[in-house]
């Protein structure tokens, strides 16, 4: 059967075929070959042609889903009337915090990829990605910093402070906790952000932190 010409749509056939079984089979149990067999005439070759592994598909259907999503809440963020950076970047967070509430499928997908943890070839691309992500919001910090409402910092460091204990110690998955003990690490990031005088953990995102835990662990 012949290639697909157009790369990207091809890219696109694949992680849509993985996601498919991934959500239907799970991870672990879902091979190169069932993905190749379902992507409608497309050869082995198509799919090595732009994936080694299956834990590069996953990556990229994270990528995908993640980057739609940060756009749209940079956007939204970006175009708010606020009344100054350390707002701004309030928003953004309680944007993409809501986001990861409501999407439920995102979630799924993260405890498909939990036994991947250990895999160090997928925790580097896992910390790429966050990496990318976190320096998404750093020109609101730079703004806040410019309009005297959040006090002089690197806003590369506070961002990639921020990222690291959101995405990593926060999640119960890789730091396993109870209930309790999570609502009381909330607690404490609110403070680490507020002793080094970025405050930008207010009540309402604390509140929506302690929903995406429940949310996480339904």
């Amino acid at each position: 059967m012949p290639r697909n010409k157009y790369p990207e749509e091809t890219v696109e056939k694949i992680l849509d075929a993985s996601l498919e079984l991934f959500l239907k089979k799970g991870f672990e149990q879902t091979t190169v070959l069932d993905i190749v067999d379902n992507l409608g005439g497309l050869t082995r070759g198509a799919f090595y042609h732009h994936f080694k592994t299956k834990e590069e598909v996953l990556i990229a259907i994270f990528d995908r889903d993640d980057s739609e999503s940060t756009d749209d809440s940079f956007q939204k963020s970006k175009d708010a009337y606020v009344k100054n950076g350390l707002e701004r970047v309030r928003l953004f967070i309680r944007y993409e915090l809501l986001a990861n509430i409501e999407n439920q499928h995102q979630n799924t997908m993260s405890n498909l990829a939990l036994p991947l943890l250990s895999n160090p070839r997928f925790l580097v691309e896992l910390i790429k990605k966050n990496q990318k992500e976190a320096y998404i919001f750093v020109p609101f910090i730079e703004e806040g910093i410019a309009d005297g409402s959040i006090k002089p910092c690197n806003p590369k460091i506070v961002a990639e402070l921020g990222m690291l204990l959101v995405n990593f110690w926060l999640i119960p998955s890789i730091f396993p906790c109870e209930r309790e003990e999570s609502l009381a690490k909330i607690a404490l990031l609110k403070q680490i952000f507020d002793g080094i005088d970025v405050p930008i953990i207010d009540d309402e995102i604390e509140g929506i932190l302690f929903r995406l835990f429940d949310s996480i662990n339904m």
